[in-house]
């Protein structure tokens, strides 16, 4: 083959993905043709496509009887490429090696949608650069085809791998990169402000991640519009540890059609900052402020302005939170499905009533470890929320068995109860089996299987 075809009809080789001592990359082969290590760095190597048949006059080909029973061969390739879609990204480079119609079906553009990658050895960052340039050979520059990058765990990728996303993939909508502590905010601003499509940002763990904001030259460009040119709906920022109120103001201010946002975690957020989210963000369905120490009743009053939208709510250990956070939840937020309350130890059977009474459509609650909420509280959840599905009252000192049958006679379709280091019976629990076949009890009485 010539220069032009090796370099069109090239791969990379799954040194890219797996270190070259790796269980994984290892099959029985060697493999120092496809691979080599300088300074324990796995290094990326291009590849071009396998000839169509071995010529090496010591390899005999394969006898009439071994090629028949390569069925593999005879499947069509429209159930190739569909075999090939579940693969993982590292695994689908290694199939393009192994002959040429298998390298034209591993690269078909539908199979490179999405780029997945994890392991902490990884080079994310060369990996992306060879990635993205193969991909960019049709559409110089641009990958228009890549849609979805999960890099999650990925310690090694910096904000040079994030930079290459952002200037070669401008119709991304998914982008994962939980963990990968060594992105900043300049590589974040780049992303949102060349992906006008972006939709689904994670960025958990990443400690050094404080904003989520567009660039300068897009913010001047974009001024009569600023704030709503960001399109993400999903952004979780779980571990996020210095954000701070003026930092989800920016947030707010920018990224106003947010509809689910996770800030479990966020240490430094108060109620000025959910108060800040209130005034931009109208839309939230999904809203997790979980070990947020400094967030309070006066919060959940800013919580509650999301009225019927919101349907998940997790305030767990927020101990700043009593009852009257509660009413405000219950008054104004009628359709609620889920909300966990665990250590939230503020919270009585009263809150409970008022929860009980108004969001009778509840399907998920978790008040473990709120020891103020006694048997009566459940009978208002019994008489009250016949879809609940999943209880958890772990470590509640006032709960007894008496009920938890109230419970289980009421809520058939509970499927999951968690009453480990509460005080029940053995008589009860079986109680709560018989009424609720399907529910999964986690309990810690010894007497009981």
């Amino acid at each position: 083959d010539s220069d032009l075809s090796m370099r069109t009809l090239s791969t990379p080789s799954p040194a890219l993905i797996f270190p070259p001592n790796s269980p994984g990359f290892q099959n029985g082969r060697g493999s120092s043709t496809s691979s080599s290590s300088v300074t324990g760095e796995t290094v990326a190597i291009v590849h071009s496509p396998p000839p169509t048949r071995l010529t090496h006059p010591l390899i005999r080909l394969a006898s009439k009887h071994q090629k028949e029973q390569a069925n593999i061969d005879r499947l069509p390739d429209h159930s190739m490429i569909q075999i090939f879609s579940f693969l993982p990204t590292n695994q689908l480079c290694r199939c393009a090696r192994v002959c040429r119609r298998w390298y034209n079906l591993a690269w078909d553009p539908r199979l490179w949608r999405t780029i997945r990658l994890t392991g902490e050895t990884i080079n994310v960052d060369r990996a992306l650069k060879v990635l993205t340039r193969r991909l960019c050979q049709d559409t110089p520059n641009v990958c228009l085809m890549l849609e979805t990058v999960i890099v999650s765990g990925c310690r090694r990728l910096t904000d040079r791998g994030l930079y290459t996303i952002a200037q070669c993939c401008p119709e991304l909508r998914r982008l994962e990169v939980s963990g990968c502590y060594n992105i900043s905010n300049e590589a974040v601003f780049d992303v949102v402000s060349l992906c006008p499509n972006l939709e689904h940002l994670d960025v958990s763990g990443c400690s050094k991640v404080t904003c989520i904001s567009l660039t300068r030259e897009a913010s001047i460009k974009l001024s009569p519009l600023h704030g709503k040119q960001i399109s993400i709906r999903y952004l979780d920022m779980t571990d996020c540890f210095v954000l701070e109120d003026e930092g989800l103001h920016t947030i707010a201010a920018h990224c106003t059609q947010l509809t689910h946002l996770y800030l479990r975690r966020c240490v430094r957020i108060t109620d000025e900052g959910l108060r800040y989210l209130m005034i931009y963000c109208t839309s939230i369905k999904e809203l997790s402020v979980s070990d947020c120490r400094f967030v309070s009743d006066f919060g959940m009053r800013e919580i509650a302005k999301l009225e019927s939208r919101l349907r998940y709510l997790s305030i767990a250990h927020c101990g700043r939170i009593t009852d009257v956070g509660i009413r405000y939840i219950a008054k104004y937020c009628s359709k609620l499905r889920y909300l966990n309350a665990r250590g939230c130890e503020g919270i009585t059977d009263h809150g409970v009533e008022y929860l009980a009474k108004n969001c009778t459509k509840l399907k998920s609650l978790d008040i473990g470890k709120c020891p103020l909420v006694s048997d009566t509280g459940l009978e208002f959840l019994a008489l009250n929320c016949f879809n609940l599905k999943r209880l958890s009252l772990k470590s509640c000192e006032s709960i007894t068995g008496q009920g938890l049958q109230i419970v289980a006679a009421n809520c058939f379709d509970l499927q999951m109860l968690n009453v480990q280091d509460c005080d029940v019976s053995v008589d009860a629990l079986r109680f709560v089996k018989r009424h609720c076949k399907r529910c999964i009890i986690e309990h810690t009485n010894p007497a009981f299987f």
